[in-house]
Formats: structure tokens, C-alpha cells, sequence
């Protein structure tokens, strides 16, 4: 398994940083150039070695070392390549609702495939549609060769020595770490400090643990499994803590901008500007709170795998409806880092040697374990079932993810119209098989579904 490291450089100079600088603002025009000639159509079947050979015959110059600006285009290609693919797999899943006819389909593929589609109308327009104009805006990156750069040891400390823009000079950088990187790096400059982002194969160890676990993902915790623990219990006072004080600083940031902007005094204006509306400091705490969601998060995840061997999750990808809860808790939910659970769930059952399964999460957290039917009501953390019993609502939804496993009639691209139908008519099943076995229950105490029950049945739990 491959995975990215990030080093940092440790008390640089500057001199040397203030030259990597103007190297990558150099990197950052030629990437420039090849995201405006070739982040369209005309770059469309062209690889990185065509564009670079046709420079070459150009006898094109640069104000860079000819490994740097080959490497900045190799790049820059590569994420334009990304670009389209991302493109063709919507338009995939266009293609099928477009036509049900298997030739035509089969047709429409091979030419998306052959890249091809600019002859094709149909093509052409979806692709125009879902293939979004890209643009650079990377001025602060150097890519080196594996065979440009040299490390060594100095001080009990890596280093690494990379080309500048002066021929046979090179600038040497320390590193906060004694592993020495390798292969091709990827140096990110930013505030004074250089992150030194490198590629390594990691070895699947069998860490993991031997049962079969189902987590549901929460926003208060991160995950609760289906024995009933609770992992990365933080996890909601961290985001809710980061969302009211962000709120609070932009606030007061939005006054301060509207002084400088309505001031006729252009030094105070520049005064306000310069000291009162910069970013520094928010960007530095906004990545210490990354940082420790992050820990957060892994921990909780690794907690999990530690007893699993296999574990079932929601597939969460799919946009869902937005309820409307009220602008404070829309804007805290906004935080909600699922995409951060759903990367450590991935990573961390790859690289120890457990499996990951994802279901459908259709109507989880509104079914009642015990049975599997739409047989009660989550508030909050609780969810009443229709016979008195209360369980604990992320409990609940993760046994429910758990059984969802092994659902022969819901599998992961279910939709949720037919998930619901499927449950009505199980909870239906299970309603009459209720009246069977007791002639005397009546009807009241045994409807399908929250909506039909009555009020005062509900106050009554």
C-alpha cells in the first residue's frame, strides 16, 4: 500500500526560502500556461512527452532548470488528466439514464474511452457540462526528481539538498525528522516553512481484530459500534466549540471590513487592512484544528479495528436531502468532517488488514433493531420503540447497520424509495404477525409506523 508522508523543514534560512520562492512562482507560471493551453479540449489524448518534445523543437527557454519545468509539466498534465476522468465518470452514469439501448450505450463508451467524444454532439455536451474549465492557481509548489536531489545527516537531523536557480547551486534544507525522504518530493512553501510531501510503500500487517462490527458515524462521537461503544467522544464539542468561535470572529471581522470600506481615509483604511483583516492566524489555528480532528478521528477508527476484522459502515457519498434545523446548528452540522471518517475507515482497515463494507444507509437510524421494522422514533439520543422499550439511538442505528450486512433484499445502491417500501412491508408482516399471536391486542398498539400511532401513545412512553 502507498501512502504520503509530510516532513517539514526545520528553522529554514530566510535566503534559502526566499529562493525557493521565486523558483516556484517561476513553476507556477509555466503550470499556468499548460492549464490555459491544455485544460481544454486541445489537450484532450495529449500526454506530458508530446507537449514537452514540441517545446523542445520550439527550442522554447525557460527561467528554470529544464528537470524543474518538465516535472512542473508532468504535473500540471496529470491533474488535468484527473480533471477529465472525473468528467467521464459522471458522464457514464449520463450515458445510462440517456439510453437503455446496450449497442448505443456500448458505442458511447468506447468513444468517452478513445477519447473521442468531441465528435460525438451528445458526448460533446455532457462532457461540457460535467467537465468543468480548469485554471492554475499554484504558485508555491516545486515537484524534484528522485535523481536531482541528494539527503544526508547533520545534527541529528535529515537534510535534503535540492537544485536552485543558479546552475550548480543547490539550496540544502533541514528536516524536523531523521528519516530521509524518497523518491520524487513535492515541496509546498508556505508561511516560512517548507512541507516535503514523498510517497512510501507501507507493508498490510494483520493488527486487526476477528469480529464482524457495524459503526454508525455520529457528529456528537465519532463512531459507535454495535457492542455499544463509543468511540472519539470529542469529536461534537470540538466542532461546535471551532463553529461558535469562527462565528464570532467573522462577525467582527465583517465590521472591521465595513469601517475600512467605508472610511474616507485611505491610511486607515490600509491600517485596518494590513493589521485587523489578515489570515495568518486563522489559517494557523483553523490547521491545528484539523490537525487534532484528524487525531480524533484515527484514534476512534483504530479503536474500532483493533476487535474487527470486519467492519460494516454507511456509504455516505450520495448527496442527501438538507433539512432545515436552524442557521446555528445547519452551520455547525456544516463542519461535520464525514469525509475525514470515511478516508480513515478506508486507510486504516487497508493498512491493518481488515475489511471494510459499505452499505446502504437508507432509514438506519429510524428502525428498531430488535426486529428490523420502522417501529418507533428517534429523538436526540433516544429512540422509543412502539412497545415502551427506549434505546440508545447511535446503538440502535449501528446494529441496524450491522443487520444491513446481511440483507438479502437491500444491497448498497438500493434506493431509498424502494429501502422504505421494502421495510413497509416487513413492518406490515410483522404488525399482523403481532395481532396472530395475540387476538386481543388491539390495532392501536400496534401500528406500522410513528405517523399512525397517536400522541398521547408517544407521551405515554
Amino acid at each position: 500500500m502507498i501512502v504520503t508522508r509530510i516532513v517539514f523543514s526545520h528553522r529554514l534560512n530566510p535566503g534559502k526560502y526566499a529562493a525557493l520562492e521565486a523558483q516556484a512562482a517561476r513553476l507556477g507560471v509555466i503550470r499556468s500556461e499548460v492549464w490555459q493551453r491544455y485544460g481544454s479540449i486541445q489537450g484532450v489524448g495529449l500526454t506530458d512527452r508530446v507537449i514537452r518534445d514540441g517545446w523542445l523543437r520550439e527550442s522554447r527557454v525557460f527561467p528554470v532548470s529544464a528537470n524543474a519545468w518538465k516535472e512542473t509539466l508532468r504535473d500540471a498534465k496529470a491533474d488535468i488528466a484527473m480533471t477529465v476522468e472525473a468528467a467521464k465518470a459522471k458522464a457514464r452514469r449520463a450515458i445510462r439514464r440517456h439510453t437503455s439501448d446496450a449497442q448505443e450505450q456500448q458505442r458511447l463508451q468506447t468513444e468517452l474511452k478513445a477519447n473521442r467524444f468531441a465528435q460525438d454532439r451528445y458526448l460533446a455536451r455532457i462532457m461540457r457540462k460535467y467537465g468543468v474549465r480548469g485554471h492554475n492557481h499554484t504558485h508555491h509548489q516545486i515537484i524534484v526528481r528522485s535523481d536531482t536531489y541528494t539527503t544526508f545527516d547533520l545534527g541529528g537531523r535529515a537534510w535534503i539538498k535540492i537544485p536552485g536557480l543558479d546552475r550548480g547551486r543547490r539550496i540544502a534544507i533541514p528536516l524536523n525528522t531523521t528519516v530521509k525522504p524518497t523518491g520524487t518530493l513535492r515541496l509546498i512553501l508556505r508561511e516560512g516553512r517548507v512541507a516535503v510531501h514523498f510517497a512510501v510503500e507501507v507493508a498490510t500487517a494483520q493488527t486487526c481484530g476477528t469480529r464482524t462490527i457495524g459503526v454508525d458515524k455520529g457528529y456528537s462521537e465519532v463512531l459507535v459500534d454495535s457492542d455499544g461503544d463509543h468511540h472519539g467522544g470529542n469529536l461534537g464539542d470540538l466542532l461546535t466549540g471551532e463553529s461558535d468561535a469562527l462565528k464570532i470572529k467573522n462577525q467582527r471581522r465583517a465590521k472591521l471590513r465595513a469601517r475600512a470600506k467605508n472610511t474616507r481615509n485611505p491610511r486607515k483604511r490600509r491600517t485596518i487592512e494590513k493589521h485587523n483583516l489578515g489570515c495568518k492566524k486563522k489559517q494557523r489555528r483553523a490547521r491545528k484544528i484539523q490537525a487534532r480532528l484528524r487525531t480524533t478521528v484515527y484514534s476512534a477508527v483504530h479503536a474500532v479495528v483493533d476487535k474487527a476484522a470486519v467492519i460494516a459502515a454507511e456509504d455516505l457519498t450520495a448527496p442527501m436531502n438538507r433539512k432545515n434545523f436552524g442557521k446555528n446548528v445547519n452551520r455547525r452540522l456544516s463542519g461535520w468532517t464525514k469525509g475525514v471518517i470515511a478516508e480513515a475507515l478506508e486507510h486504516v482497515s487497508q493498512r491493518r488488514g481488515s475489511t471494510l463494507v459499505l452499505v446502504n444507509p437508507a432509514y438506519t437510524s429510524q428502525m428498531d433493531s430488535r426486529n428490523g421494522c420502522l417501529l418507533g422514533k428517534r429523538q436526540g439520543d433516544a429512540f422509543y420503540c412502539f412497545d415502551g422499550v427506549v434505546l440508545q439511538a447511535d446503538e440502535n442505528a449501528a446494529r441496524n447497520v450491522l443487520a444491513r450486512l446481511h440483507d438479502p433484499e437491500i444491497d448498497r445502491w438500493t434506493s431509498y424509495q424502494q429501502v422504505k417500501s421494502i421495510l413497509q412491508a416487513r413492518t406490515e408482516r410483522h404488525r399482523l404477525g403481532l395481532l396472530n399471536l395475540d387476538s386481543s391486542c388491539s390495532s392501536e398498539t400496534a401500528l406500522s409506523t410513528e405517523s399512525e400511532m397517536p400522541k398521547q401513545l408517544w407521551l405515554s412512553f
